[in-house]
């Protein structure tokens, strides 16, 4: 007999006599059948937002079920025709990040928040504040957002609300979009260890100098600066240089350089 007790959130599945707890499932129809994966609550958020990466925190077992409640394994042959595999563990993924999922209010809420919170981010390292020259902090941002009365779009990426946030931001504060003009340099004998690792971080690299000094002049996002600074720091012991020595618009390409 098979027993489900939707009430406590427990699934009885004899296939492989476990009892799963707290389930979340996970359902996507393709090919004309429909598929299920058994996942922990307040994971599928994390998973999709790239926050947990580890897929045995996500899913409760690395097995593809027709029907969790009823414990029915999806057959082999339907998942090497339909996702051209019969291996669980990639099948799982595959519905983990395509399927259709129910959360509670508590947990839509809790995901509403992280996505608003992930939004002020990607606009605090997009943009500065033209006075300053230096990008706001996260904080200011958000409560910008909660007083221009910003609704979060769960289906829309941050990145692509954070564009249309930044255009009804600018009406309130002082708010360019825009990319950082950064110099570092260091001695040659520091820049080893981090030299690629500051490449990597910018945009474009307009200038780079090896002769004696490590010196780089470059394009990168404002809220990338702090990052720079630190590896500086880091690597040369409070020794080497990291400056802004000018910016320039994102939109115009025009360049702005600090007087």
């Amino acid at each position: 007999a098979v027993v489900s007790t939707q009430s406590t959130g427990k699934i009885f599945t004899p296939t492989n006599q476990k009892l799963l707890t707290n389930v979340v499932v996970v359902k996507l129809k393709k090919g004309g059948k429909r598929f299920e994966i058994a996942c922990y609550k307040n994971k599928i958020v994390a998973w999709r937002n790239k926050i947990e990466k580890n897929l045995e925190e996500v899913i409760q077992t690395e097995t593809v079920f027709t029907n969790v409640s009823r414990g029915e394994v999806a057959k082999a042959a339907d998942l090497k025709k339909i996702f051209n595999t019969d291996d669980h563990s990639k099948v799982c993924i595959e519905i983990l990040e395509k399927g259709e999922f129910q959360l509670s209010e508590k947990e839509r809420q809790s995901a509403l928040n992280a996505k608003f919170t992930e939004i002020a981010s990607t606009i605090s390292s997009m943009c500065i504040n033209p006075t300053t020259q230096r990008p706001y902090p996260v904080s200011i941002i958000e409560q910008a957002m909660k007083d221009a009365h910003i609704s979060v779009k769960p289906s829309k990426s941050a990145k692509q609300q954070a564009l249309e946030v930044i255009k009804v931001l600018k009406e309130s504060i002082p708010l360019d979009r825009v990319k950082m003009k950064i110099k570092i340099s260091m001695t040659m004998s520091d820049s080893k260890k981090c030299k690629d690792a500051i490449r990597k971080l910018f945009i474009s690299v307009e200038n780079e100098e090896n002769d004696g000094q490590f010196e780089i002049v470059g394009l990168a996002e404002p809220g990338l600066y702090k990052e720079l600074a630190e590896i500086v720091a880091k690597h040369s012991r409070g020794k080497g240089m990291c400056e802004v020595i000018g910016v320039e618009d994102s939109n115009t390409e025009n360049a702005v350089f600090d007087s």
